[in-house]
């Protein structure tokens, strides 16, 4: 396995004449990732680490994010990968001059309550896919808004990658992984599964019909009650059609349920789709 440091350390590691498969990641490795490294079709697997300042707004955890460099490069051999790209915030911005941004699709949600957020993901996603240019690139769907926006970003720029969405992985309990897990408390923990919980809860009523606004309302404003019962700070709890992510009043096959809370000062997000993403 090569570790590329810098753009040209890149470009030298890779192997141009092989198709690539890329993930994308901030690092703090965990079975989520590992099961789109795992899923990469193409011979050559080439994984980034990089914390993205950008993506981070005032007052956001970026200081706090998990880096545990080591054990992540410990991961990617077990998992065969080619190529892993860790920069520096220097190597990959020397300027700030240019941004990507894609409207509409993030002007909700997490755009709503993160303001900048998405123009930080979009502008390091598209650098990254011109500096690796691959073939495919995978990403969980727990980040479900994110995917819609990369993909946006993708159609409407021409991009030559074909995107692959891996399912959320779980812990036993429910819990979607993510790297800020490791940041909840122990009674945090035990609390965190409810997320879950309620998403299939309220996933279960949307699906038996007969569908009504009010039926939407009621179910949306219960799941809200009941996580703020168990201790969650809700953000949002929607539904959404998955690939605008403009709010539903009624569910429909193209649907998904969003939610972000936080427990204490860590902030989950995760989803369930009514049909196909």
């Amino acid at each position: 396995m090569k570790i590329a440091r810098t753009i040209p350390e890149l470009h030298a590691a890779l192997d141009r004449e092989r198709p690539i498969g890329f993930v994308p990641t901030m690092g703090a490795l965990h079975e989520g990732h590992l099961s789109l490294i795992r899923a990469i079709a193409e011979p050559q697997r080439v994984v980034s680490i990089f914390v993205n300042p950008t993506q981070f707004g005032p007052g956001e955890d970026l200081d706090r994010y998990p880096r545990q460099e080591e054990r992540d490069f410990a991961f990617c051999r077990e998992c065969a990968v080619d190529v892993v790209f860790a920069p520096s915030v220097d190597a990959m911005y020397p300027r700030r001059t240019t941004v990507v941004s894609v409207s509409d699709v993030t002007e909700r949600w997490e755009g709503a309550h993160r303001p900048g957020h998405f123009d930080g993901v979009t502008t390091v996603v598209c650098k990254l896919f011109q500096l690796v240019r691959p073939t495919s690139a995978l990403f969980g769907r727990k980040d479900l808004q994110q995917c819609a926006v990369v993909r946006r970003m993708v159609e409407d720029l021409n991009l030559p990658v074909n995107l692959v969405w891996g399912e959320t992985v779980r812990e036993p309990d429910g819990l979607a992984m993510s790297s800020r897990n490791t940041r909840l408390t122990p009674s945090a923990r035990a609390i965190a599964p409810e997320l879950y919980r309620t998403l299939c809860e309220a996933q279960s009523k949307l699906l038996e019909g007969p569908e009504s606004e009010e039926k939407t309302r009621y179910i949306v404003q219960n799941s809200v009650d009941t996580l703020e019962r168990s201790g969650f700070d809700v953000d949002y709890f929607a539904l959404v059609d998955t690939d605008s992510l403009k709010e539903l009043s009624i569910a429909t096959s193209s649907a998904s349920l969003i939610v972000a809370a936080k427990l204490g000062d860590v902030r989950l997000i995760d989803n369930v789709q009514l049909g196909d993403f």
